[in-house]
């Protein structure tokens, strides 16, 4: 018996290390950067040195290096379920010491304007609602709709202590490390917000104003929030960086080329982060 639990033990052990290999001075824990769509990672990806490809189920993650240090590009495919499984699989295969996701987002802030960046001092979850009752024929409000707290104990729906959303703040030395090369950056603004998540896209002027103004979101997109409860989770440093791609609240229509302009100033950003870390 002495033997068969000490046999389990080490199993359980080595399973540990595999699942989460421990950095070194050879072999630092490695940055991630995530981003939903071929148009976000494409470039990112082709900046690496020494890359190598590895795919899991529906992800792609390229392992390589900035600056001799190490990074992983990783493509989250788009909305919060694909986002968290992504966030999940790379925090158990490489062990990082922080995640970037970034990518474009839709303004919510009349202020913002394409090519401007927003720095998330926190993201927050805008995906669940509880609706009030209605009797039929009385059509929907969803200006009235009250939020859920997803990692509340118990019956959150009948709980008034658990109606708020789920916030999750940024890495202070990640924003350090993105501000200190905003100067940097010239097709727009860069600057501090809140980040909000939910497999939507709002074009309805009313509820953008209510996430707004109620929650304070300064953008809106689909994997942010959720990357980042996941990285809470496993205690992993996080940032979201997020570009206006459209804002419906002042006209600015959709331009995917502002994908393009996120990644080389996230690239600059893993210059910065990688420049204050051992190698």
């Amino acid at each position: 018996m002495i033997r068969r639990t000490a046999f389990l033990f080490l199993i359980s052990v080595s399973f540990l290390v595999t699942a989460f290999p421990q950095g070194s001075s050879t072999h630092p824990r490695p940055v991630v950067v995530q981003g939903a769509m071929r148009s976000e990672t494409e470039k990112l990806a082709s900046r690496l040195e020494n890359v190598s490809i590895e795919k899991v189920g529906g992800w792609t993650f390229w392992s390589g290096s900035v600056d001799g240090y190490p990074v992983i590009v990783s493509r989250t495919l788009k909305g919060v379920e694909n986002a968290a499984a992504a966030t999940a699989i790379v925090i158990q295969r490489y062990n990082p010491i922080a995640i970037i996701n970034q990518g474009t987002a839709g303004g919510y802030d009349p202020g913002l304007h394409l090519y401007d960046i927003v720095l998330g001092t926190t993201s927050v979850s805008l995906g669940a609602f509880k609706t009030s009752y209605r009797a039929a024929g009385s059509g929907s409000n969803t200006l009235d709709w009250v939020p859920l707290n997803m990692l509340f104990e118990g019956s959150a729906a009948n709980d008034s202590t658990a109606r708020k959303v789920l916030g999750f703040p940024g890495d202070s030395v990640l924003l350090a490390a993105a501000r200190s090369v905003s100067r940097l950056y010239n097709r727009g603004r860069v600057v501090p917000g809140i980040i909000g998540s939910a497999d939507m896209w709002n074009d309805e002027i009313d509820r953008i104003e209510l996430f707004r103004t109620k929650y304070g979101a300064s953008v809106e997109d689909m994997e942010t929030a959720s990357a980042a409860q996941i990285a809470s989770f496993f205690r992993v440093a996080f940032l979201g960086i997020r570009v206006v791609s459209d804002n419906t609240t002042n006209g600015d229509a959709f331009e995917p080329k502002t994908g393009e302009a996120c990644e080389d100033y996230v690239y600059l950003v893993v210059k910065a982060y990688v420049g204050t870390l051992a190698h």
